[in-house]
């Protein structure tokens, strides 16, 4: 398996400037991939895997969503046949900032997730 290490500073990618004091701040720019996992029992899990819109390999995506499934428990992994593909760019709030910069990924449960 591939693993990235990134610092927060690398994490920080789009700079932004703050008009009354002239100082610049880079934000985390997130990517949203849309993932579907079967489960035992047959009902379908959905959640959006996070992380910063500079990792484009799907195989390290698709590791990160491997990765909460094995925290999770369930001995499920994300395979062709299930759907994870990308979605969108947003701007992430705190606590997923929080959770890239300790894991490189956030995931956001959907539906069936527990």
């Amino acid at each position: 398996s591939i693993t990235y290490m990134m610092s927060p500073q690398e994490i920080y990618l789009s700079p932004i400037q703050y008009p009354n004091n002239h100082l610049t701040r880079k934000i985390m720019k997130i990517a949203v991939w849309d993932t579907y996992v079967r489960k035992e029992d047959g009902s379908i899990m959905h959640f959006d895997i996070l992380a910063p819109d500079s990792i484009v390999d799907k195989q390290q995506i698709l590791h990160y969503g491997n990765d909460y499934l094995t925290s999770k428990s369930l001995s499920l992994q994300i395979t062709n046949t299930d759907l994870c593909e990308f979605c969108h760019v947003e701007t992430p709030d705190n606590q997923t900032i929080k959770q890239v910069e300790q894991k490189g990924y956030a995931i956001l449960e959907m539906e069936n997730c527990h």
